[in-house]
């Protein structure tokens, strides 16, 4: 008997933009389905171990690029200022 595991992941940055910027990191990597101002993936695998790592990798991705482009977002000074 075969076991799959499933991790289902919804994505909504602080704006659209921001949010586009991390599904592109991800489009490479996985199917990612735009939900409007959000996007989802799903990690599917028969092996818990599997899908750890794989969770492990995307999240890494998302993260770098979430750093990236908040430190783009400070250079760039606001309108309200």
């Amino acid at each position: 008997m075969s076991t799959e595991w499933k991790l289902i992941l919804e994505v909504k940055s602080s704006s659209k933009q921001n949010t586009d910027s991390l599904s592109a990191a991800l489009i490479t990597d996985c199917d990612v389905k735009h939900n409007g101002d959000s996007f989802s993936i799903e990690i599917v695998e028969n092996k818990a171990k599997d899908l750890r790592a794989m969770w492990n990798t995307r999240v890494r991705g998302l993260i770098a690029v979430d750093s990236l482009v908040n430190m783009i977002d400070n250079l760039i000074p606001s309108e309200d200022s």
